[in-house]
Formats: C-alpha cells, structure tokens, sequence
C-alpha cells in the first residue's frame, strides 16, 4: 500500500510552481499525494496528477482567513489519514505540527521565505507576535527543515541553531521551446522587448521606476506579464502620454504560456529594493526562467541575485533605482550584440546545472527513509 503525503498551502494552487514541482517530485517517488490549499472567487479549474482539496472559507484576507483557515485545516489533517505531513510556510505549520504529533507522524517543514521578515506584518505588533509565538513553538522542535536560498538558512541557523536543506526554486530540466512568434503574440518587431514576468509584482519591486525608464526612451517596451498589489498603479501611469504604446499588461497565465513572452524578450528584469530582509535575500525564480530562455538580466544589487548573476555571467547589475540607471543597464545590455550573445549562451549552460531535478536530491534521499520508516 502507498504511504501518503498531504502537502498544504494557504493559496489557491493555481500558479505555485515551487509546490507543483515538489508534488510532482514525491509522487514520483511513489508517495499517494494530497495538496491542500483554498478556493477563491476566480480560482481556475486545475487538472494534477496527484489529489487536490480547496477549502471555502468566509473570508480570503486578513487575520480572520488565517485564523479560520488554520483551524479548518486542523480538523481536515485530523480527520484524514497520512504517513507524512509537508507545511509550506509558517501559515500551514501550526495545524501540520499538531495533527502529527497528535498522530505521531512525520513533519516536513518547507520555508518559502524568512516569514516573520514579511513587510505585511512588520508594523502590526499584534499579528507579529502571534506568528513570531508559534514559530518559536514550533521551529526548535522540528526535524527537517526545507528553505529557498543560503541567506535565509543562514537567519534560521542564526536564529534556532538549525541546519536547514536549501532547494531554491529552479526550473525543470525539461527544454520549453519557442512556439509562438513575436507577430501571433502581438509583441512589435521594431522594438527592444522588456519583460517583467512574476505573481508578486509588488510595491517596493522597482516597476514603479522601471516604468518611468521605459518613459525617457521611444527604444523599449516592456511586457509586465503576472499580478501584484502594484498592477493597478502602473496601468494608470501607463495611461499617460509618455508611456503611450509603451507598456503591455499580459496578467497572470500558465507557466508555459508566459515563457512564451519570455522567449520573445530581449532583456528579462528583477529590481526589487532592499527595504525588508526578505526581499534583501531573495532569489527570486524568474532570474532562472530569463537564463532559461536565454534572455540577458538587468537586476538590482542583491546579494543572492548578484552571487548568480555574477557567478553565471549572465546580466548586469545596477547600483540603484533611478529611472536613469536603469535606462543605462537596459542600453548597455541592449547596444553591445557581442555581451547579448554571451548573456544568452552562459544561461542555458548554466541552466544544464541549475535545475529542479538536481536541487531537489537531498529531499527525495529525506523522503525514501520517511516512506521505509512510516
């Protein structure tokens, strides 16, 4: 009889590729998976490969959803069986905790972020406390503990004096080909195409000023391909005269519809600002889908974003989000053919290495003596 994994989120399943990715891997381990997350009002249909449960709660934010969700989730753990519990962040963790403890059953935590460093909860002491109180709780007690990067093991070392496993969000190995030319999607011949690609196109993610770079110059468009709590913000500055015909909002499709738009794109973009600690030490998975396509990388200086872009020689790096500072990045990538060429070629060299298959060994090694001891 298969052992099974339950796998929970707190979001609506659609577009986590991380969590896809690793469903996928513990099923082929032969694991009988189950995901867990919630249904929202324009959720789309989704089609696994594995089992899947959204759960309808009255509320969709706030403290409120977090506090009814938890508490539903508890019940729905506890009464449906599992050799192994996976909770992906510390939104999940305390139901996945006390369900497997209850049953004495395996807990796998995996860390998406430094989540007590989150900006939405930085100037809410209440809500801070709260989550700062479970993690403490719980964290100095478990056994096996994922994260996405070195920086953010390094907090957690530093923190609880815990070895955490790093499997950073690296695409498959599977190649993603061209289908689509530059005419069936639209995207005009004559220009420098910029793409911004990400579900978190957020404040404090350098599009405001990337917007009004692409406003000085009648050379670029950029393509923002995703959603954000800025999106609203910059379709209204892309009304304006000086950004006419300059800015196309694709919004949030599949992953390999938007890799379509990415291999279109001439320079692929990741400007986030170092305002909180965890976009200080992010990594985030779109720098690898550009390297993938081929796509050179104009990034803002971060220290996990810089270590591969500078390792990998596959960008430029910018000392700062004055539009024109990123104007003179978008220029200096796209007037030199020769450094394009190398951009390109070192990507998709170095993405024979950088993949999810490879990353994820040491969780499939966790798993195989999980499943022999469940």
């Amino acid at each position: 009889m298969r052992k099974k994994v339950t796998v929970t989120v707190t979001n609506d399943l659609t577009f986590d590729q991380r969590v896809a990715k690793m469903c996928n891997t513990l099923s082929n381990l032969g694991l009988e998976v189950e995901l867990i997350g919630r249904v929202l009002p324009n959720s789309s249909p989704i089609d696994r490969p594995y089992t899947t449960k959204r759960l309808k709660l009255f509320f969709t934010k706030g403290a409120l959803f977090y506090a009814f969700f938890n508490l539903r989730l508890f019940f729905v753990l506890l009464f449906s069986k599992a050799d192994i519990y996976h909770a992906n962040d510390l939104d999940t963790l305390l139901p996945n905790y006390l369900v497997a403890k209850i049953r004495k059953k395996h807990l796998i935590y995996d860390s998406h972020e430094y989540f007590l460093g989150v900006p939405e909860i930085q100037n809410r002491k209440i809500v801070k406390m709260v989550w700062t109180s479970i993690e403490r709780f719980i964290f100095p007690k478990l056994k096996y503990i994922i994260t996405v990067n070195q920086s953010i093991a390094d907090l957690y070392q530093k923190d609880y004096n815990k070895n955490l496993i790093i499997v950073r969000n690296l695409p498959l190995k599977q190649d993603v080909k061209k289908t689509k030319t530059r005419k069936e999607l639209n995207i005009p011949t004559d220009k420098t195409i910029v793409i911004l690609q990400g579900a978190g196109i957020n404040v404090d993610r350098g599009a405001e000023e990337l917007l009004e770079a692409i406003a000085l110059s009648n050379r670029f468009v950029l393509y923002i391909v995703g959603t954000g709590d800025v999106i609203e913000q910059l379709k209204q500055r892309a009304e304006k005269k000086d950004l006419k015909n300059k800015v196309v909002f694709v919004g949030r499709i599949p992953y390999l519809e938007m890799m379509q738009y990415t291999l279109n794109a001439d320079i692929g973009v990741t400007l986030d600002k170092d305002t909180n600690i965890n976009y200080r030490f992010s990594l985030p998975n779109k720098i690898f889908d550009y390297m993938k396509a081929g796509v050179p990388i104009l990034a803002s200086d971060l220290k996990e974003v810089a270590n591969i872009i500078n390792t990998y020689r596959v960008g430029i790096i910018i000392p700062n989000h004055e539009p024109n500072t990123i104007l003179e990045g978008l220029k200096n990538i796209a007037n030199n053919k020769e450094r394009i060429q190398t951009f390109k070629t070192n990507g998709k060299k170095a993405i024979e290495k950088l993949n999810w298959e490879t990353e994820v060994k040491e969780v499939e090694n966790i798993y195989k003596q999980l499943i022999e001891q469940a």
